[in-house]
């Protein structure tokens, strides 16, 4: 992008992260001198004592050229779910430990806004994905993330099972602890972690990864963004779970029918020039 005149930004902290609202206020006063117009939450400007900035978060979303976010990962899933529909971009300062979404560290928060005033960006399309939980009469529910969508056990020992559909074509049964359904961007998270593959962010592929399965067959499958994936929860379960992007949880009944595929809408993350995916990727992963 060339050089920006003027940008109206919404700034999004997490107060657990950012509890008395330093970082917040050092970026405000940095803002000052700028050409830019910032919009708060209301419950963030009341304790700045800074109504005029009061918007709420519906306004900032529609309303703004971009979003900056104060947190970690979770942080930005989370604005990332809420403002899909918006199309708005997120900046991210890490303040937390792993950070794979965030474009910068605090340290190097200011050197990073002023390349963003000036325009020295890009913006990274990241698929999200869709997930319709069904019953037998066909009633529907949706959600929609960013990294994934995982169905595991709940308090108990058992495993669950469940049945896998790839375009309505029977795949597999599994008994296991769970499935991951992860997008690229997910890739790094909970697939990860129960032995799925690393994608790069700018593919639009689906990654379907058992959770310790009780079978030799444990292998992840990656199909196209134009698939769809469908679960069937076994009758006999014990309780299980649907998680979105490891944040929201709801609880799935035998019979129930998930389906996930691509979602419609995309996160627009804000990145600068001097970083790669691998370059992120080979720090991070170092770090864990």
């Amino acid at each position: 992008m060339n050089g920006v005149e003027y940008m109206k930004l919404g700034i999004i902290p997490n107060t657990d992260k950012d509890k008395d609202l330093k970082v917040t206020e050092s970026i405000l006063r940095w803002f000052a001198n700028k050409d830019a117009e910032i919009l708060l939450e209301p419950h963030i400007a009341e304790r700045l004592k800074l109504q005029n900035y009061s918007f709420s978060r519906e306004e900032i979303f529609s309303s703004c050229d971009m979003l900056i976010v104060l947190g970690g990962d979770g942080t930005i899933l989370n604005i990332s779910r809420q403002s899909a529909q918006y199309d708005v971009p997120i900046f991210g300062i890490n303040l937390g430990h792993l950070g794979f979404l965030a474009e910068s560290e605090i340290g190097d928060m200011y050197f990073s806004l002023d390349k963003v005033m000036k325009g020295e960006y890009v913006i990274e399309k990241r698929m999200m994905l869709k997930a319709l939980v069904t019953d037998d009469d066909n009633n529907g529910r949706e959600f929609v993330a960013l990294n994934d969508f995982s169905i595991t056990k709940a308090m108990t020992t058992r495993m669950i099972t469940y049945s896998i559909f790839i375009n309505d074509s029977f795949f597999e049964l599994y008994s296991a602890d769970g499935i991951v359904i992860s997008s690229p961007t997910g890739s790094t998270a909970y697939s990860l972690s129960a032995g799925g593959p690393i994608v790069t962010p700018e593919l639009r592929v689906l990654i379907i990864t058992p959770i310790c399965p009780h079978t030799i067959h444990n292998r992840s499958i990656v199909v196209s963004d134009k698939d769809e994936v469908k679960i069937e929860i076994c009758d006999g379960n014990p309780e299980v779970m649907l998680s979105v992007d490891g944040q929201d949880s709801y609880k799935l009944s035998s019979g129930k029918i998930v389906k996930i595929k691509s979602s419609s809408y995309v996160t627009n993350l804000v990145k600068l020039k001097q970083r790669s995916f691998f370059d992120v990727l080979r720090q991070k992963i170092s770090e864990r």
